[in-house]
């Protein structure tokens, strides 16, 4: 009876010890030892967020669903605008803006329709271990969308790049549904450049808003010169290792999918999860907006951090009522806004080194802090892992 007693009470404590470390982890604490961001660098994750949510909009010059202080853009530099009648379900309505006064090329995507059957085709179109690219596994369904973007839109992304005299970024931003489509997008033309007339590598950039898990660890590092991917505080999104098609069949009971999610990946190792190639993964650079603390109420200045994270990459689900508002595109312009401006009021204050010397220091700082990425991946025998980013274009 003692010894029943005795295992009982070793359970009953063992549980509860669980329940308060699941319970006391906050976000904050998957990034409490990565670089703080600086001013320069966050600059255009703002700006893109409005342009995913001008996305929205089925007239820019007279908008209905303005962000604080606008969108700030010139509706006149707007190229094209898409929507799901034109697209037949193949991708998610998008826009491609000119940006001169930037000089950059951006398309657009926007995030999931919950009232769309297109978008739920596309998210289901998906098996674990299915699609296999570039030496990863990736989602098959976010994949057709991006293939069928750029043959939809590379010869106009090709003109405007030639029109600017070859000197303009090219930008693919998205949110949701629309991050991973423009993160498989972005891998495809870094791997045939050719099809919007040779675009330097390093010219190229993507950033995914509330990023969707579409790629295999490896890929996710491999491309992080290239790949951003901005996350509010507690977002699910990029914290579920749970398929994406699996997660939206249970969006109408997402906080029992959640806690179930959290309950069995405390008793998969960690290195189990990382030699499993078929684990996807929110792609490449991580920068991690973090605007609350653990026991306090409200919202404090966020700010904003970020690192190349191979192992502990947002691997727990985060017990919180803001899993899924953090979620939402407005409150991501709203907190990244807000950032960047309280970067900008520090930096002017402390700033001893010129802005060119400073910006120098950091690209010196963010390629050692890709390779380090790429050889802890190696080390760690990450399955298809590389040691440099660079790729040949390849055949077709």
């Amino acid at each position: 009876m003692s010894l029943c007693c005795g295992v009982e009470c070793v359970v009953i404590i063992g549980f509860a010890r669980w329940v308060w470390k699941r319970c006391a982890h906050i976000s904050g604490h998957d990034s409490a030892n990565w670089t703080l961001v600086a001013p320069g660098e966050f600059e255009p994750i703002p700006r893109m967020c409005r342009l995913v949510l001008a996305v929205y909009e089925t007239d820019l010059h007279n908008p209905q669903f303005s962000p604080q202080h606008g969108y700030r853009l010139n509706p006149d530099w707007v190229i094209k605008r898409v929507t799901y009648e034109q697209t037949q379900g193949r991708a998610p309505p998008y826009l491609i803006y000119t940006d001169h006064e930037h000089k950059e090329i951006v398309l657009a995507v926007r995030g999931l329709n919950l009232y769309k059957e297109s978008d739920y085709k596309t998210l289901l179109d998906n098996r674990l271990g299915m699609q296999m690219f570039d030496g990863g596994f990736v989602h098959h369904g976010l994949l057709k969308s991006a293939v069928w973007l750029l043959n939809a839109e590379g010869e106009t992304l090709k003109r405007l790049w030639e029109e600017s005299g070859k000197e303009y970024g090219m930008v693919f931003a998205g949110h949701s549904l629309g991050s991973g489509v423009v993160s498989l997008l972005t891998v495809i033309v870094v791997n045939h450049r050719d099809k919007l007339g040779g675009v330097p590598r390093e010219k190229i950039r993507c950033y995914a808003m509330a990023p969707a898990r579409c790629m295999s660890l490896n890929l996710a590092v491999k491309y992080a010169d290239v790949i951003h991917s901005v996350i509010l505080q507690d977002d699910f999104l990029p914290r579920t290792a749970t398929p994406l098609e699996d997660v939206f069949k249970s969006i109408f009971c997402l906080p029992c999918l959640l806690l179930l999610v959290c309950l069995r990946d405390t008793f998969i190792p960690e290195g189990r999860k990382l030699r499993d190639s078929r684990r996807f993964y929110a792609p490449g650079r991580m920068y991690h907006i973090v605007e609350r603390r653990f026991c306090r109420c409200g919202r404090f200045p966020p700010e904003v951090r970020t690192a190349i994270p191979v192992d502990g990459r947002f691997e727990h689900i985060v017990l919180s009522c803001n899993a899924t508002s953090d979620h939402g595109i407005v409150w991501i312009e709203r907190e990244s806004e807000k950032a960047l401006q309280k970067m900008k009021e520090i930096d002017s204050g402390t700033i001893t080194t010129p802005p060119k010397v400073q910006k120098l220091e950091r690209m010196r700082t963010i390629e050692q802090e890709l390779k380090d990425a790429l050889e802890r991946a190696v080390s760690l025998n990450i399955p298809h892992a590389v040691t440099t980013p660079d790729v040949e274009p390849l055949e077709g």
